[in-house]
């Protein structure tokens, strides 16, 4: 009989990453099936039931998720339900904490010897290092991207593999013979609408401010898809940027200099050693509890792994079309400083052990769940 592994994630990010794995334990065992709830890409590897809820789950921010309680709460007790019913090998909890941590300690008080994995750890280090030891008896294996994570889970009990960064491999993939370009700014504002709303602005008025100092340099803005795309160019007006969808990867290949939103994306700019500035804003309600929830010195996933600013931040009030300006015309003038900059991105990327990480989790996961 095959083995049927239950597999949660909630955003697009987790949707590639648990793809990967997935892809990653077919190989290993093409029987081994996985139901649950994710993205699409998910949804085209797995077995039914599998419910395609990105779209619905990947909120951003406090406000969206209060005001989508009902819905969450009436997904978390039909999963639990369905878990009860289906009685699968184990359940793989993919990034996504908000939700994935409180079905693990559900699960674990309705089904104490049924196997609980977590794939891509959540940043409790950052905001609420007090919970790991609540998450040890909860879950029976961490699977970590960052190396610090292993330290940090094992010593409250939990068995924690550090498996290195599926994105590495990825980005790598992703290359393309495309020059780096001294004279081209490349604009990131993010995947989600609201990051877009929000952070789009501030870039254009800083592209304004360089074309005035530097008119020979030239712009161009990578959008998720094309209605962000449109959403975009209505925002630019009359700015020289051009716009387009689904390019981010070779646009950070090709530009010299980079503005980039908070996320996966500075670790992809990263691995494509694009020097950048990181940006950051978000709903001011969000950002007064994270303030006092978040506990490390930097936001950027780069100058938290290096222990320090590679990268410099420009967060909520700060990210203003003057300071990215300022930033960008930095790099833009110093060809020493782009140099330096790309160099500290490659050592941190090192850090990451990023070949054949997916084959590694997938092979974590396979002798947690044992055999058929």
């Amino acid at each position: 009989m095959s083995r049927r592994i239950w597999i949660v994630a909630g955003e697009t990010s987790g949707d590639a990453r648990s793809a990967e794995l997935m892809r990653a334990v077919h190989a290993l065992d093409p029987d081994v099936a996985f139901i649950g709830a994710g993205g699409p890409r998910m949804q085209a590897l797995a077995a039914e039931p599998f419910d395609n809820w990105i779209a619905e789950a990947g909120v951003l921010g406090l406000w969206d998720v209060l005001r989508n309680y009902g819905y969450f709460r009436a997904k978390f007790t039909r999963m639990l339900a369905d878990i009860a019913r289906l009685q699968p090998d184990a359940v793989l909890l993919v990034d996504y904490p908000g939700f994935n941590l409180r079905l693990a300690k559900a699960l674990r008080a309705a089904h104490p010897r049924l196997k609980i994995l977590y794939y891509v750890s959540p940043q409790v280090w950052a905001w609420n290092r007090g919970r790991i030891p609540k998450m040890a008896r909860w879950l029976d294996l961490m699977l970590c991207i960052f190396p610090f994570e292993k330290d940090l889970y094992e010593a409250s009990g939990l068995r924690t593999e550090f498996v290195g960064h599926p994105i590495v491999e990825q980005m790598a993939r992703d290359r393309v013979p495309a020059a780096r370009d001294p004279l081209l700014l490349g604009l990131f504002p993010g995947s989600r609408e609201r990051e877009v709303n929000r952070i789009f602005p501030a870039m254009v008025g800083a592209a304004r401010i360089v074309a005035k100092s530097r008119p020979d340099v030239r712009f161009e803005a990578a959008a998720a898809t094309e209605a962000h795309a449109a959403t975009m160019r209505a925002m630019a007006g009359d700015a020289p940027i051009t716009i387009r969808a689904g390019t981010a990867h070779e646009l950070m290949q090709r530009a010299g200099v980079g503005i980039v939103c908070s996320g996966t994306a500075t670790l992809e700019a990263a691995c494509f050693g694009l020097p950048y500035a990181l940006v950051y804003k978000t709903a001011w309600l969000t950002y007064a509890v994270g303030r006092r929830l978040v506990k490390v010195n930097h936001l950027g996933i780069v100058n938290i792994l290096a222990g320090r600013t590679v990268v410099r931040e420009f967060i909520q009030d700060g990210a203003t079309p003057a300071t990215l300006a300022d930033e960008a015309l930095r790099l833009l003038n110093d060809d020493a400083a782009r140099a330096r900059l790309a160099d500290e991105l490659a050592a941190v990327v090192a850090t990451l052990n990023g070949d054949r990480a997916a084959e590694r989790a997938a092979r974590a996961v396979l002798e947690e769940v044992g055999p058929a």
